[in-house]
């Protein structure tokens, strides 16, 4: 049982990490104009060496651009992270950080499938986020089994 503790603190300490390490570095640079690729376009600038590259930078554009959803991304992502590495807490992180190291890691899969050494952390980080879903089963167990939690009567 303390072999598992100490599993679920180093998963905890990692994911979290990562999680707040990547929501950091989505505040780092002011989002681009809504029309800076058109503008490099037209201009005769490159936008991209190829389209596997021009895939990547279309798709986290989109997301900055919008002038919400590329801040938002962070803000959950540092909300995840600090709820893993605060333990207490940890099980609600690690739900929240689901969907998002989810994406992350269909993101490379899809868009980077070349860059293994990435795809394989990426990976790695949701069998984590996974697992420590996976130790609070006896917590969240009851919301599957158990109807009579959603009455409100």
């Amino acid at each position: 049982m303390k072999a598992l503790n100490i599993v679920k603190i180093f998963g905890n300490i990692v994911l979290g990490g990562m999680l707040i390490f990547g929501g950091i570095k989505k505040f780092e640079k002011p989002s681009p104009a809504p029309t800076e690729i058109i503008d490099k376009v037209k201009s005769g600038q490159e936008v991209a060496p190829n389209t596997d590259i021009l895939k990547i930078k279309n798709y986290v554009f989109g997301m900055k651009q919008t002038d919400y959803f590329w801040q938002f991304l962070g803000i959950m992502e540092l909300l995840a992270g600090i709820l893993l590495i605060g333990q207490v807490a940890s099980l609600l992180g690690a739900i929240i950080a689901l969907p998002l190291t989810a994406n992350i890691f269909l993101f490379h899969m899809y868009l980077e499938p070349n860059e293994m050494g990435e795809l394989f952390q990426m990976l790695g980080l949701l069998v984590i986020n996974l697992l420590l879903i996976s130790f609070g089963y006896k917590y969240w167990k009851p919301m599957l089994f158990d109807k009579s939690i959603f009455k409100f009567s």
